[in-house]
């Protein structure tokens, strides 16, 4: 998924990518209940490693048309997929849902759960902006869009959990600069995986 503006040339409508969006922030349970729940990193990367495998099933179903997608799957979540998607890409959940995996076996946890938020609430932002504001474009993202994404990330580092403000606002800057670069590379996984790896560093060079 994009910051601002969508990959496609031919956007779904506004109020999918609202839909879509507010699909999205959901995924905010997965950090949320990793913290709230007390889970192990063992434990999380059970449940979460199931489900990934679960949604890429799914994906496979959409992308060689099997039953399931025709008559089930398909009809709750073909109005919000992308046209790049459509071609023959996995879905941003599918994508979320493996950096999830990554970011929790990478990191520990107030880490995983900062640099999962950023992604979450930062893209959120961004794409709603940059689409209904967006326009000093830059490649397929905005200015508004990043600034909206920036906005987001520094509210998630506020109230995240464990880590020192220093470090979480660290970890949003790159975050939203990452999110921004990533034309070529989902940042789905970019911005958990590549923020996160910034604020372990800076965890252990500063304390």
């Amino acid at each position: 998924m994009t910051a601002g503006d969508s990959k496609q040339l031919h956007p779904i409508s506004f109020r999918s990518e609202l839909a879509r969006k507010a699909t999205h922030m959901t995924a905010l349970v997965i950090p949320g209940g990793y913290y709230i729940l007390s889970f192990s990193k063992a434990e999380m990367l059970y449940i979460m490693v199931s489900i990934t495998l679960l949604m890429i099933l799914i994906d496979i179903a959409r992308l060689r048309n099997w039953f399931f997608w025709r008559a089930f799957a398909g009809k709750i979540i073909e109005p919000i997929i992308r046209e790049h998607e459509i071609a023959g890409d996995f879905t941003g959940a599918t994508y979320i849902l493996i950096s999830v995996c990554l970011t929790v076996f990478l990191y520990d946890k107030p880490v995983a759960i900062a640099a999962l938020a950023f992604i979450i609430v930062g893209d959120t932002f961004a794409a709603l902006f940059g689409r209904k504001f967006g326009r000093h474009k830059f490649k397929n993202k905005s200015l508004e869009g990043s600034l909206a994404c920036l906005a987001g990330t520094i509210i998630v580092a506020i109230v995240a959990p464990g880590l020192n403000l220093y470090v979480a606002l660290t970890g949003a800057v790159v975050a939203t600069v990452v999110e921004a670069l990533s034309f070529d590379v989902d940042d789905n996984v970019s911005v958990p995986v590549l923020s996160g790896l910034v604020m372990t560093l800076l965890i252990k060079v500063s304390f």
